[in-house]
């Protein structure tokens, strides 16, 4: 794996959130997902350790019963089978790179 510029791998459609796996390994994916205002990832639950991290905006994210406003630079870290997602709530664009590991 190189070196991601992440400026020139940020892309959004208007219909839909982007979801672009920069790395995609059996030890750890890391995939960047890019919303309009209005866009969401719906909460869900996966076996893996995950990583949130907002790269741009701001917005709200669903860590099990918690809501939590987060906006750049701030990590979320989510625990195997917690429930997660995020939107794109506050008027701008949201982009966050997740990086998941799996549980040992």
């Amino acid at each position: 794996m190189g070196v991601l510029d992440l400026k020139k791998l940020i892309k959004f459609n208007p219909d839909k959130l982007t979801r672009e796996m920069l790395d995609d390994k059996p030890e750890m994916r890391i995939a960047l997902m890019c919303l309009e205002p209005g866009q969401k990832l719906t909460p869900h639950k996966a076996p893996m350790r995950l990583l949130m991290y907002v790269v741009e905006g701001r917005g709200t994210f669903t860590i099990g019963e918690e809501e939590i406003e987060a906006d750049e630079k701030t990590c979320l870290p989510c625990d195997p089978m917690v429930e997660h997602g995020f939107r794109a709530d506050k008027g701008e664009k949201l982009v966050v790179m997740a990086i998941v590991t799996p549980v040992e």
